[in-house]
């Protein structure tokens, strides 16, 4: 093997881990649009966000000027039991293909959570602690984020409640053992539990939920309950500025053997890990110092951004939270239930959206069966059971490796494993026993999504 000189992992020592976090916005020359009040359409203020959200995390939402956020002593403390994550060549990868590139991904999967999203559920359980709140609500996908933060609510003594995307209740119940083990209450989304629930369900009966109805479910159980807050765990901004941890890890294992990479790859559900990824490399980009090829993967079955709308949507199916403006499906849009990863929100990231919309980054969609197969082969090779969501990056890193086999071109690709995929075994088992099909939606059926976007007069017309 070529590079012998690179380890196989690369770990930083302690002291380098990031004391702040990064806030891309700062940089960016086209803010992201703000948050509008549904009721006036004016941009949200701290006050209007004050009933749903944590008071710190609002001002950090808010903010699209201060570079860097001191990371809290006591979260800091809390990252040292998994971080730092090991950055590793995929040398055996590498030799399966046969391909001159160089890939390495940044495996956020070595925590009891068992992917990326503790990185932020702590940040916003030890904000919530901090505030004297008696608990938190939160809707949960695959279950990643659900599991995360009854982590960190179980660490700070603070209630949880988790309403699950139905389809995945079912599919995962050990992802929501592990949620009740550490103190989580979860409810399959949508339920009768709710106004909006029940309002969904006289809707469109049978159905398996969505992260935009689990999302409306848990903001009106936050509303309703004194001393209680909502959270989430991907496409906010404040979001994006926890998990940036990742990729200032990443650059500074990099920096330490002169790496630079050439393509930087992630997949893109609601953009928590793909912002949280490439903002340290997209900054330099920003600011002209060097440039990245950045690639957003996203599943085929829910394409937001190569081929949603790039307009202001409710970012849930009940409409009761703000509008934002990002590359959407319509809020009404229900993925299908055959998608077997967690990446099925209707909408993108604002930053991510915008980053995208400016030409700054790149968004490719991939089938499913072909996700699996990137799964099984990169399983079989470097030891590692991918999930699902992590499986659509190996996808398009195994795909731009061979295109460098094919033009002899030695290129240095990066990509983020978001987490294992040991939770995921029914998908797994339907692509071992060859059932496992693929959807992709007819523009008809993006049709019925769009049909729900809210026509706004000056906004979207």
């Amino acid at each position: 093997m070529a590079d012998k000189k690179i380890p196989y992992k690369i770990y930083l020592e302690e002291s380098e881990l990031p004391k702040q976090w990064y806030n891309v916005r700062a940089d960016m020359k086209n803010k992201p649009a703000p948050l509008l009040n549904p009721e006036t359409l004016k941009p949200m203020t701290f006050d209007d966000l004050r009933p749903v959200f944590c008071d710190e995390l609002i001002k950090q939402e808010l903010d699209d000027t201060t570079p860097y956020f001191d990371i809290p002593e006591e979260i800091q403390d809390f990252y040292k039991m998994y971080r730092p994550a090991p950055l590793v060549r995929a040398y055996f990868l590498e030799k399966e293909l046969d391909t001159p590139a160089k890939i390495y991904y940044k495996f956020e999967g070595n925590n009891t959570s068992g992917s990326h999203k503790l990185n932020s559920a702590i940040a916003q359980a030890y904000y919530a602690k901090k505030q004297g709140l008696k608990g938190v609500t939160t809707e949960t996908g695959a279950g990643q984020w659900g599991t995360a933060l009854s982590m960190a609510c179980s660490y700070f003594n603070l209630d949880c409640q988790v309403y699950m995307v139905k389809v995945s209740y079912e599919q995962k119940p050990f992802r929501r053992e592990v949620m009740r083990t550490y103190g989580g209450s979860v409810t399959p989304s949508p339920s009768d539990k709710t106004e909006v629930g029940r309002k969904i369900l006289k809707e469109f009966p049978g159905t398996t939920g969505s992260l935009g109805c689990a999302i409306s479910e848990a903001v009106e159980a936050a509303t309703t309950q004194e001393g209680y807050r909502y959270v989430l765990g991907s496409v906010l901004s404040q979001v994006l500025l926890h998990q940036t941890v990742i990729g200032l890890e990443t650059k500074t294992a990099l920096d330490k053997y002169g790496i630079t990479p050439d393509i930087i790859i992630g997949c893109a559900g609601g953009g928590s890990n793909l912002g949280g990824l490439i903002s340290p490399f997209m900054g330099e980009k920003l600011r002209g110092e060097k440039d990245y090829r950045i690639i957003a993967v996203e599943p085929a079955s829910c394409p937001s951004l190569t081929r949603g709308k790039y307009v202001y949507d409710f970012c849930d199916t009940g409409m009761v939270c703000p509008l934002s403006k990002m590359y959407t499906l319509g809020n009404g849009f229900i993925p299908s239930a055959n998608h077997a990863g967690g990446l099925r929100y209707h909408g993108m990231s604002s930053i991510l959206s915008q980053l995208y919309d400016d030409g700054l980054m790149e968004a490719t969609s991939v089938e499913q069966t072909e996700v699996f197969e990137a799964a099984t082969k990169f399983a079989r090779v470097e030891g590692i059971l991918p999930a699902p969501e992590s499986s659509h990056a190996i996808r398009v890193a195994i795909d731009e490796a061979l295109k460098c086999k094919e033009t002899g071109e030695e290129k240095t690709i990066v990509f983020g494993l978001t987490g294992t995929g040991y939770f995921d075994m029914f998908a797994y088992e339907k692509f071992n026993d060859g059932i496992m099909s693929d959807y992709i939606p007819t523009d008809e059926d993006l049709a019925k999504g769009f049909a729900t976007i809210p026509n706004i007069p000056g906004l979207n017309e």
